[in-house]
């Protein structure tokens, strides 16, 4: 039986959430993509709690829809409000999507605004 594209993301979501967990020191940066927009999350597992967001809603976009280029500018502020926050260090979650396109597009202009993982 073939399963769904959504299925699949799913099973290997949870299967790199078994090994990826964020810490105190070293929060989790997860990457949530929809076929319209893509969302980061900077969160501490241990208390449960987030401790910045970003969405390609609070960016300015030329075109309509997610690109990688709005991706980009998602990983940048996420990046400056994770340091605002004073993190500096995380660990990445790609939610069980390829590390393909809009979301290493995210996570590189993440490490170039000064994220470190």
């Amino acid at each position: 039986m073939k399963l769904s594209r959504k299925e699949s993301v799913k099973r290997r979501h949870r299967r790199v959430r078994k090994k990826v967990s964020g810490t105190p020191e070293r929060p989790r940066l997860c990457v949530f993509r929809s076929n319209n927009h893509i969302y980061a999350q900077v969160i501490d597992d241990v208390a449960q709690h987030t401790l910045a967001a970003a969405s390609d809603f609070n960016v300015e976009k030329n075109t309509s829809g997610a690109t990688c280029d709005v991706s980009a500018e998602v990983g940048k502020l996420i990046a400056q409000r994770a340091k605002e926050k004073g993190i500096g260090k995380v660990v990445f979650d790609r939610g069980g999507n390829l590390y393909h396109g809009r979301v290493k597009a995210l996570a590189d202009a993440a490490r170039e605004a000064g994220l470190d993982f």
